[in-house]
């Protein structure tokens, strides 16, 4: 995995697991070390949650409180270098919100993506003119602005497209996202055919959890993205399993066991009674008929 792929996300969230883990086994609650380190208790839940990179001396610092040994120390200290790395998403700076960064670092170094998008199609899988349309119901946002979100979309997407190693990429769609015209009929039609395209590549799977299916878990989760990492040649985790939840006034990271699993079944029971990948292209290309007529 490299720098140029990942950016400074995977680094900046496995040096802070690290210092929460110290902390924790110096027996140090968040507000003693930050204390002791004169920061505020906010920088340190940032640095505990790789919302920031980290200078080599503060690292150092942080391990002197927390009683670090010589060894590990140094290999935090050169950690704490790769998190200064910039993924290509940093061109886009000025229009990426508060956090997303994170989030695009993340789905750039996953192996494997399953998605519950129970009210849009997700952004991997957008035509410019359906993302275009989105951007521009929000009522916030200039024109320019949302040109420069549309391609950032678009850039995201050659993360699909590569040649070497794409995501596996499974999405359970609701009913609502296909008969939804977006954009008008035109554009939604278009959206429709991309995703009859996307359902013929070996590596992506699009179904939809059809009206018919009555009450299902996906009522109870909302809209969720489960994230998969590459394993060491040990068969350990550089990176644990993280569902990124998006809400309407922010985002929510969950790694823990208990929280995967979740998750995990989640999607298996709402996968059951979704269509299969094959009546799902089936639908598509009907909707999308039936939206620009004969």
């Amino acid at each position: 995995m490299s720098e140029a792929t990942t950016g400074s996300t995977v680094p900046r969230r496995q040096l802070g697991r690290y210092l929460r883990e110290l902390r924790t086994n110096a027996r140090l609650t968040v507000q003693v070390a930050a204390k002791a380190l004169e920061w505020s208790e906010a920088k340190m839940w940032r640095i505990e949650t790789g919302q920031t990179s980290l200078r080599s001396h503060d690292v150092e610092t942080m391990c002197r409180v927390y009683g670090a040994s010589e060894e590990l120390k140094i290999a935090l200290m050169g950690l704490a270098k790769e998190t200064k790395g910039k993924g290509w998403w940093h061109a886009y700076g000025d229009v990426i919100p508060d956090g997303f960064d994170l989030f695009i670092g993340l789905e750039e170094a996953a192996i494997s993506r399953e998605e519950y998008s129970p009210e849009l199609v997700p952004g991997l899988l957008q035509t410019p003119d359906y993302a275009r349309a989105i951007m521009r119901n929000n009522g916030h946002l200039h024109d320019e602005e949302i040109e420069r979100l549309v391609q950032l979309r678009m850039r995201r997407q050659t993360l699909v497209n590569r040649l070497t190693a794409p995501p596996a990429l499974q999405v359970v769609l609701n009913e609502a996202v296909v008969r939804r015209a977006v954009g008008g009929p035109a554009i939604m039609a278009a959206q429709l055919h991309r995703l009859a395209e996307a359902n013929e590549r070996p590596d992506i799977s699009v179904r939809v959890v059809p009206f018919s299916a009555g009450a299902h878990r996906g009522l109870e989760t909302g809209p969720f993205i489960l994230m998969r990492f590459p394993t060491t040649g040990d068969g350990r985790n550089h990176e644990p399993p993280t569902v990124y939840v998006q809400g309407f006034t922010g985002a929510l990271y969950l790694d823990k066991p208990h929280e995967i699993d979740c998750y995990t079944e989640a999607f298996a029971v709402i996968s059951d009674v979704a269509l299969s990948q094959e009546d799902s292209t089936a639908l598509f290309r009907q909707r999308a008929g039936e939206m620009i007529g004969p």
